[in-house]
């Protein structure tokens, strides 16, 4: 219900901003290669977006990095030994205000911290699997977000990315304080500083398709306040068949075991997605969540997504188009509701290896309460060199 609308704009010249961001032309690969086989590799990213969010009564609307992806640096490293390859991998986002804390209260932000780190990881792999060690992905990161299409660069499974900080607002005008992030999650794994173990892939018709699975243990050593423990397990395939139909599957059990007092919390989730010659794709998530403590809820969810691809439209590049449906239920409490639909289109920009998107997104949440529809506009572009 749209009571007193009122409009705060917290950028300036935004078309300024974005044509230096894309102006940038596409840097040639940071890459140095030793006379021993190995090599060393600087990389990144940044993703700024416009983002309008609307809760019903008061619309915002800032320029922030986009927490589905953000601005962020790394360093790689590979290094032959023997029959193995040695890698250790560090990156870091940026610390820029980011969509994934603002909310109407401000950006709520206090810079980079250490909590930004995404990996310091060590692995050693051959024909035997892989051991990795260090900050990294536990081994059901990425199991319910396979997708292969290309609008999945804003278009996903995690639907709250760019308003998840806003507070629903009750139909008397009235903030909540349940943000549209408590409404809605798809229990995706993160990363933890952890051990792991992926097999070898087995039965595939390329390197990169086959069965493999992975296990890990781990604990956010990032976060003073977590001693949890952290322990999951993971099965994948990718398979490419006759005709150029591509596939790819990953299902996952993930449990964190609560430092403290008694309980853990036991998640299952699994997605799949299909892209055909013809550009058409399908992708679909869902989830569970069993939590032992006494008066938790426990969640579920499914999603799904039909999205097409070309390069015929425009000659910069890929285009992509897609639509998707989250429907959850149980999230803040038994017997509530989630549903949220989105529509995107994304579109390559080759000369500056620059990805340009923009997306609509629609929250509706029901605890009793009927609350206002939370309503999302992103307009962005991703540059990685």
């Amino acid at each position: 219900m749209v009571n007193d609308m009122t409009v705060n704009y917290r950028i300036t010249s935004i078309p300024a901003i974005l044509a230096a961001t894309t102006a940038i032309p596409a840097a040639a690969e940071l890459k140095y290669d030793n006379n021993s086989g190995g090599y060393v590799e600087l990389y990144g990213q940044f993703n700024p977006a416009i983002v309008s969010v609307d809760d019903g009564e008061e619309t915002e609307t800032r320029l922030l990095d986009n927490d589905l992806s953000n601005s962020r640096v790394g360093l790689f490293l590979m290094q032959p030994y023997g029959s193995n390859d040695f890698t250790f991998r560090f990156e870091t986002g940026l610390g820029l205000p980011s969509t994934g804390t603002a909310n109407q209260d401000g950006t709520n932000t206090n810079g980079w911290s250490r909590e930004d780190i995404r990996h310091v990881d060590f692995a050693l792999a051959g024909n035997y699997g892989k051991f990795s060690a260090g900050q990294g992905s536990m081994a059901s990161d990425g199991a319910a977000e396979v997708d292969l299409s290309y609008v999945g660069t804003a278009l996903y499974s995690f639907t709250n990315d760019e308003n998840g900080a806003f507070f629903y607002r009750e139909p008397d005008g009235i903030l909540s304080d349940i943000t549209v992030g408590d409404s809605s999650s798809n229990f995706d794994g993160g990363r933890r500083g952890r051990i792991r173990y992926d097999t070898p892939k087995f039965g595939g018709s390329t390197n990169d398709d086959g069965f493999w699975a992975a296990i890990a243990y781990g604990e956010n050593i990032l976060s003073s306040s977590d001693d949890d423990d952290y322990y999951d397990i993971a099965f994948n395939y990718a398979e490419t068949f006759a005709g150029g139909v591509r596939f790819a599957a990953s299902v996952a059990y993930a449990v964190r075991d609560y430092d403290n007092g008694p309980g853990e919390r036991k998640d299952t989730i699994g997605s799949a997605s299909v892209l055909l010659p013809s550009g058409f794709s399908f992708t679909a998530a869902a989830g569970t969540r069993d939590d032992t403590r006494d008066g938790v809820s426990d969640p579920s969810y499914w999603y799904t997504k039909l999205a097409y691809e070309t390069d015929d439209w425009v000659p910069w590049g890929k285009t992509g188009i897609g639509i998707d449906y989250f429907d959850g239920s149980d999230f803040e409490n038994d017997g509530s509701s989630t549903k949220s639909w989105g529509i995107a289109i994304v579109q390559k920009i080759e000369s500056i290896n620059t990805d340009a998107y923009l997306k609509y997104r629609n929250h509706d949440f029901d605890d009793m309460v009927d609350f206002d529809k939370n309503e999302a506009w992103v307009l962005g572009a991703r540059w990685r060199f």
